[in-house]
């Protein structure tokens, strides 16, 4: 993902929360939601090998500051991500008029949060993202919310957040039950295959609800994360013509609205 300019340097966190902090996250991401059903994110189809051209995308986040979407427009661009919120210490300055203004110019959008998993649980970084503008409507122009998961980047030498697959799986599994109390989606996953793999222990608990978003350019390219038969986003490039990183809807563009209406 895009990196923030604005973010929180080493120096003002601990490497690990504190004691108390460690307890309120043990205990937040034990709860887990009981709703499912018609209520869940619908995985669009599998894309058919002829489909026309993918619709080409790009997320952004206030490293990219004010962005031209105009520029964006003309130059192919048909959805967007917007990075919203990090943990419960931070929102993107520029998401308001970057969330308004890629509408304005007809772009569809939604709204992702980066989740630092260690800090505090998914249901408090969830209830953060949401009142800072990660919520979906369905007017057909807004994506689903979307949970960026990856590496730490605060510790490269405790790349899974010094947390086991399985409280790293509890707390998106919480993650994803407040947002799909608060809004009636499933958020979509953005991961690495590399990063899933390794720290959730290769869980496959969430690809049958849960849109996945593959950054293949961390690893090896066509290798997925565990459960998935196949990204329905996937960037594909840091840098290119459009402002951010570079993606692909993997499939039409009826196929997108349909997705965002859900």
């Amino acid at each position: 993902m895009a990196r923030d300019r604005n973010r929180p340097s080493a120096a003002q966190r601990p490497a690990s929360p504190p004691r108390r902090s460690r307890r309120r996250l043990a205990a937040g991401a034990l709860v887990l939601g009981t709703l499912a059903g018609t209520l869940c994110t619908a995985l669009p189809a599998a894309p058919a090998a002829s489909a026309a051209v993918k619709p080409a995308g790009h997320d952004v986040s206030s490293h990219q500051g004010n962005v031209n979407w105009r520029d964006v427009r003309a130059k192919g661009g048909r959805f967007v991500y917007v990075k919203a919120t990090e943990s419960t210490w931070y929102r993107n300055p520029y998401f308001p008029r970057q969330y308004r203004g890629a509408r304005k110019a007809g772009l569809l959008r939604g709204a992702y949060h980066f989740g630092v998993p260690n800090a505090s649980s998914g249901r408090a970084q969830a209830r953060h993202f949401l009142r800072s503008g990660g919520g979906w409507r369905a007017d057909g122009r807004t994506l689903p919310p979307a949970l960026d998961i990856e590496h730490n980047p605060y510790d490269r030498e405790h790349a899974c957040y010094g947390m086991s697959g399985t409280a790293l799986v509890r707390w998106i599994k919480a993650f994803s039950n407040e947002v799909l109390r608060q809004t009636g989606r499933r958020p979509v996953i953005y991961t690495t295959a590399r990063w899933w793999n390794g720290c959730t222990g290769g869980s496959r608990a969430f690809a049958a609800t849960h849109p996945l978003w593959l950054a293949h350019w961390h690893g090896t390219p066509g290798k997925l994360p565990a459960g998935w038969a196949y990204p329905s986003i996937r960037q594909r490039a840091g840098s290119g013509a459009l402002p951010g990183d570079q993606n692909t809807w993997n499939g039409t563009a009826a196929q997108l609205r349909r997705f965002a209406r859900g």
